[in-house]
């Protein structure tokens, strides 16, 4: 019985690394804070712009690929065929380097009109320091592949960490030392990008040098039966296409939203090209203020972060169900994995949304609040069904409905498209409608597949019992978060050391003052969910039997079958 119950458990082996995945993109988004305080809102834009086109390409040249390269791989290596193991090695080590090569040199070599297109011409510089970090990482990804594909993800996750801390430590250090020099804003931006570069050429030096010293020892087999090249490549072509299809639409989206708010607000604002503002050492006011907005998204994107392991999770999980014809144990998969999933987006959303300016203040403290601060509070909604829409991204797809996401995320990029058309051309939007229309493209992405789901599933999870508890949990938690800050900065403004006079006179919290407030709060809101998911009985044991230590965790909580 303990047996069986160990072969259900949600997180396997392919768990542990999606957990430290999770960690690897906590740290990406967290380099963000550090290097938008150095370069400041227009520095922050040339290197978001140059950002936008890297996962662009990246995102094409390698998105099914590696899935691809490690399923196929895995076939053979089971199977014991050690020739062909080799040969689609080679194939797909000789597919991304060509990939590589062309991704590296369309952004080198069209650097210039690509970021004039999106409205920011000074981004240039950033986006040829980045060029490199495509061939790396697809020569990467087919290292990883290969070990994934023999169930060895070591390589995978010590890469990722080194990947992480390269472009952190060497990011940080030049965008200091440019800024420091007065090198201008966007050579401090390529700088800080070239991190980026920097973490993905020790990663690829790190998983060159494990390759070569762990590879199989084994000798060819003559008599051994091996696909030809050409079939090979079709094969990883039939798996990867489809599955970087459907990965591009949102880079792809993104990309247009980029280019399209910045040339709107140019041309609302009536400002000038991007190298005027250089010739006249002055900042340039778009860029300035898309820079403020993605100040905004870093913070937006640290949920999702956490939805990693739990994705990761859910296809191999509810497959093997559907492989057995458990139609109820799938059943049960995608209704705790989206209680799960809720019980960490919600409280996250609602409290980035209720104590949107004090992180903001905390994080980012000279910047344009007018832009930030809302945008943050849209955003925060925003990740809520982010979230949602990963989880049900993979119950779709491990059900066999692998298309079906593909047209919800089309559907809700279209909306988010046209909304900001109509939105950040308004005066009284401005920047601002850009992340009104992130928050209806994903709000449209998720209702979709939550009713697709409730459609073409057997037997579909119960809405009801997954999202009712935990949004109550949430509203009051975040209720309670927002009261405790109010009270916190109503006594602390009496305290001289808390409280700062700004120019107009008004009296403000001061950095450290905000900061006590700020985390008060959070500390608060952590205690009083905590209280509430257990007293509400927003989670079930058998939730938790689904996560590692879960049943510790259930007798910790006194919660029972």
């Amino acid at each position: 019985m303990k047996r069986a119950e160990q072969k259900n458990t949600f997180f396997g082996g392919v768990a542990v690394l999606a957990v430290g995945i999770a960690i690897v993109k906590v740290i990406g988004a967290l380099y963000k804070i550090p290097i938008a305080n150095i370069l400041g809102d227009e520095g922050n834009g040339h290197f978001n712009n140059a950002y936008v086109i890297y996962n662009l390409l990246l995102m094409v040249s390698t998105a099914g690929l590696p899935i691809a390269l490690s399923k196929t791989i895995s076939e053979a290596h089971t199977l014991g065929w050690t020739n062909q193991v080799n040969r689609i090695y080679r194939v797909s080590l000789v597919t991304f380097f060509v990939l590589g090569v062309i991704s590296f040199l369309v952004m080198f070599q069209f650097a210039a009109p690509l970021a004039a297109w999106q409205g920011d011409a000074l981004a240039a510089t950033a986006v040829r320091a980045l060029a490199p970090a495509c061939f790396f990482v697809c020569i990467i990804s087919a290292f990883r592949g290969y070990a994934q594909g023999h169930a060895n993800m070591v390589p995978t996750s010590v890469s990722q960490i080194i990947e992480a801390l390269g472009k952190l430590l060497i990011g940080v250090a030049l965008a200091w030392y440019f800024m420091s020099k007065s090198a201008g804003t966007e050579v401090a931006a390529a700088g800080a990008i070239f991190g980026v570069t920097a973490g993905a050429c020790l990663a690829l030096i790190f998983l060159i040098f494990d390759h070569y010293r762990h590879r199989e020892k084994n000798p060819l087999l003559t008599n051994e039966k091996t696909d030809s090249y050409w079939v090979i490549f079709k094969r990883l072509m039939i798996i990867a296409v489809p599955i970087t299809i459907g990965a591009s639409v949102v880079p792809i989206t993104t990309w247009l939203d980029t280019f399209q708010v910045q040339n709107i607000l140019r041309n609302v604002m009536g400002a000038e090209a991007a190298e005027y503002y250089k010739m006249m050492a002055q900042p340039d006011p778009v860029v300035s203020l898309y820079g403020a907005y993605q100040r905004a998204v870093t913070i937006f994107n640290l949920p999702s972060s956490f939805m990693v392991a739990l994705t990761a999770c859910i296809i191999p999980a509810i497959s093997a169900c559907f492989a057995k014809r458990d139609t109820i144990g799938a059943r049960r998969i995608a209704e705790s994995s989206l209680r799960i999933g809720s019980l960490l987006a919600l409280p996250a959303g609602i409290g980035l949304t209720v104590l949107a300016a004090p992180i903001m203040n905390l994080l980012y403290r000279d910047t344009d609040h007018a832009v930030t601060d809302p945008c943050m509070a849209i955003l925060g909604i925003a990740s809520i069904f982010v979230c949602l829409m990963f989880i049900c991204n993979s119950i779709l797809q491990a059900s066999g409905f692998v298309n079906l996401p593909i047209l919800a995320m089309t559907v809700g990029c279209i909306a988010k498209l046209v909304t900001n058309n109509m939105l950040v051309r308004r005066e009284e939007f401005g920047i601002v409608g850009a992340p009104i229309g992130t928050l209806v493209c994903y709000f449209i992405v998720a209702v979709m597949e939550l009713i697709l789901i409730k459609r073409v599933l057997v037997k579909p999870p119960n809405y009801q019992k997954i999202f009712i508890k935990p949004l109550v949990a949430s509203l009051i938690m975040g209720a309670g978060a927002w009261a405790t800050f109010g009270l916190a900065e109503m006594l602390l403004l009496k305290v001289d050391r808390f409280a700062t006079v700004l120019d107009g006179g008004a009296v403000v919290l001061s950095n450290l003052g905000n900061a006590l407030a700020t985390m008060g709060a959070i500390g608060v809101a952590v205690v009083l969910y905590g209280v509430l998911i257990v007293a509400l009985k927003a989670i079930s044991k058998e939730d938790l039997m689904l996560m590692p230590k879960g049943e510790k965790i259930a007798r910790i909580l006194r919660l029972h079958d």
